[in-house]
């Protein structure tokens, strides 16, 4: 297949692929992914909690928290910005390298610097600036990454493709905390370590996957006004994008909730001696679990064209796991919780993300589209910590913490049920 403008093998902008993406395109997409998640979720699970604890000298754990959960924040409002606005400016990019890799090495250079300048940082107010500029440049990179597979990959090939985003989250998670505790120790070491996997692991994505070229003539208008204009989508005209995205919302939020604090609910809600320990044997469990469920429910969902019985049973599944943490504050039960959280979400991933590509109201506007779904992703992850230290101190401690968790996953699986245009 050539696209409009001579790229071969790649749809033209606003064109419906047909051609199966290859085992190569999905290795060096799954290898982005890989860098993507390793510079971002080790700074959140591991760098970033220890670089503030160092400079929280209360005493009590819910001020680090707390801390913790005001610079995420910052970063989480920068987040809602960012990503409509480069999936936008990348729907309008006429480079004659492509719309979208443009915007895969600005972010890849953005995040990067961010990263490498945020391990120079010795006060709170330097994390703050320098986290919120490595998670503009983790949106930017985001963003036109998750645009490719609506340009590039056949709807009954996306539940399949989509799981590539979700395992390497999992993986880049233990492989991050793993080198960073073992290989790139300290505060400058470990987040340079990120910020020069993440170029490595993007680069050969950028270089050797080909992008259609967009015509001059063919870019919608760029004013301000065409651009804010298009960061709402009405509910009314395109009822199932809300409906994702509001089902989006809630599990992520329900998601965000139950794992955000999973140490400190070792530590204070279970008074673990080996709280440290037993947290990596959650994560190895959380893990396996998502690995396997989203490259299986991804590619069944393909195979039988179905979508929205995937994603209920997933929301429902994570609702169950917080049940299980709030009711059962015991060890094994929560390693179980991690098994059936783990299993919830990795479905939820991969799923999820081929069911939004399918409700995007506009061919010509996918970048921008997915940049508000990916708010949903990003947003309830970056304000989860604050919320649930707030929950955690004032509302009843961590069962009610677990009690909103599968409130909101619940309230997802509720909100994807009214998808009609999707099977």
């Amino acid at each position: 297949m050539t696209s409009s403008d001579g790229v071969v093998g790649v749809a033209g902008p606003g064109a419906e692929p047909r051609t199966r993406v290859g085992g190569g395109w999905i290795a060096l997409f799954a290898t982005a992914w890989l860098g993507v998640w390793m510079a971002q979720l080790t700074p959140v699970q591991l760098l970033l909690p220890l670089q503030v604890e160092v400079h929280v000298d209360s005493g009590r754990w819910v001020d680090s928290v707390v801390a913790f959960g005001v610079i995420s924040a910052i970063a989480g409002a920068a987040a809602l910005v960012v990503f409509p606005l480069t999936g936008a400016l990348s729907d309008r990019t006429t480079s004659r390298f492509g719309r979208r890799r443009p915007w895969i090495a600005l972010g890849a250079l953005v995040f990067a610097v961010g990263l490498a300048v945020l391990g120079l940082q010795d006060g709170l107010v330097g994390v703050g600036v320098w986290w919120t500029v490595s998670i503009v440049g983790f949106c930017i990179l985001s963003a036109a990454l998750t645009a490719c597979i609506s340009d590039q990959v056949p709807v009954l090939q996306r539940g399949f493709v989509s799981s590539w985003i979700s395992a390497p989250q999992a993986i880049g998670l233990i492989l991050g905390v793993l080198l960073a505790t073992t290989l790139f120790t300290g505060q400058l070491l470990g987040y340079s370590a990120m910020a020069i996997l993440l170029v490595i692991l993007v680069v050969p994505f950028l270089l050797l996957v080909p992008d259609a070229r967009l015509h001059p003539a063919d870019r919608p208008p760029t004013t301000v006004a065409a651009l804010v204009e298009g960061f709402w989508v009405s509910p009314r005209k395109h009822p199932d994008f809300g409906w994702t995205l509001a089902g989006r919302i809630l599990v992520n939020i329900g998601n965000a909730l139950g794992t955000s604090l999973l140490l400190y609910f070792l530590m204070f809600g279970l008074g673990d001696a080996d709280a440290e320990d037993d947290l990596l044997v959650l994560i190895v469990i959380y893990t396996v679990f998502v690995v396997i469920a989203s490259i299986v429910c991804g590619r069944l969902s393909d195979r039988l064209a179905r979508r929205r019985v995937f994603v209920l049973v997933s929301s429902v599944l994570q609702a169950v796991a917080a049940l299980l943490l709030a009711l059962v504050p015991q060890l094994d039960a929560t390693m179980v919780a991690a098994a059936l959280l783990g299993a919830g979400y990795g479905c939820f991933l991969s799923v999820d993300q081929a069911l939004a590509t399918q409700v995007l109201p506009d061919p010509a506007s996918r970048g921008k589209d997915l940049g508000i779904m990916n708010i949903a992703t990003a947003v309830p992850q970056a304000v989860a910590p604050l919320v649930g230290a707030g929950i955690v101190w004032s509302l009843g401690g961590f069962p009610v913490l677990f009690l909103a968790s599968a409130a909101f996953a619940l309230l997802g699986a509720l909100a994807v049920s009214r998808v009609r245009s999707v099977r």
